[in-house]
């Protein structure tokens, strides 16, 4: 099947001002789209895309306020064109154990992770019905094929994320509507600071992100695993009984990579992501 052209499209991505977001729209600049950058923090949205030129704008948007996001597609479209993609890129990962999270970071990670997509993907298919065209990318990531220590609500949303992308690409067969949902290992982005990867197991930059999700848009796939041997792997190891699969992951320490994490090194993060928290004075959710 022959690549599709990225020239021209009309691209929104949420939580674009910087990590796996920034590096998708550079990505996406250079194949000649238009790209609008939303985020909750616009200034440093708007340092972004003055960075990036060419047809890109930065807009506000609080993925967990339905309002906020439906302004975002519509100041988009209204600047810049048709959204043709939407990217449901937003999302935080506080790390801690599971009895010892409050319910408001839980509550937070949910809105964000969860409604956020949810609503994107209802209003960018508002959009993309009457056309019978366009593509929606769900960012999940490989802890939603997985239950990872440490960060058990996190893996819930982003299990959340898988379901809801497979479940509404089939109500959306036939209607010229893609859904795409990537799925990242861990990232060398702010999120993921202070965290090791597991033994024999290599972190994945903002940028090969980027580039499988202008894959997927070139030619259209469903399950995006970054990096793509992880889909492989995955399958050879589901062979296996349960008892051998959790001794190997043991004896790789992929059941301590969400724990022992260097806390000093995740601090700032942290912080951020306590702050998103809906107790807080001041609402500041984390791309």
């Amino acid at each position: 099947m022959p690549k599709r052209s990225l020239n021209g499209k009309t691209v929104a991505i949420s939580g674009a001002a910087r990590g796996i977001g920034k590096a998708t729209a550079t990505a996406l600049v250079a194949k000649g789209a238009r790209v609008a950058i939303g985020d909750i923090d616009l200034e440093l949205a708007e340092k972004t895309a003055a960075e990036l030129g060419g047809n890109v704008i930065a807009l506000p948007v609080d993925v967990t306020d339905r309002s906020s996001f439906e302004n975002f597609l519509s100041e988009t479209e209204r600047q810049i064109g048709p959204v043709d993609v939407l990217i449901n890129n937003a999302g935080i990962m506080p790390v801690g154990l599971f009895s010892e999270e409050s319910d408001d970071s839980a509550r937070r990670q949910i809105d964000i992770n969860v409604h956020g997509v949810i609503f994107g993907t209802k209003l960018a298919v508002e959009r993309m019905l009457p056309r019978n065209s366009g593509h929606i990318v769900n960012i999940a990531s490989q802890a939603g094929k997985a239950g990872v220590p440490g960060v058990a609500t996190y893996c819930a949303s982003k299990h959340a994320v898988v379901g809801l992308s497979e479940a509404v690409r089939g109500e959306l067969r036939g209607t010229g509507i893609e859904i795409s949902c990537v799925m990242p290992a861990i990232v060398n982005t702010e999120l993921t600071s202070g965290v090791k990867p597991a033994r024999g197991v290599k972190n994945v930059e903002p940028e090969e992100v980027a580039d499988a999700i202008v894959g997927a848009l070139e030619q259209p796939k469903v399950d995006v695993p970054v990096p793509r041997s992880a889909q492989s792997i995955g399958t050879f190891f589901s062979l296996f009984p349960r008892p051998f699969r959790e001794a190997f992951a043991r004896m790789m320490r992929v059941d301590k990579v969400m724990i022992d994490v260097d806390k000093e090194a995740r601090s700032a993060y942290e912080q951020r992501a306590a702050e998103s928290e809906p107790s807080a004075e001041h609402k500041t959710p984390v791309s």
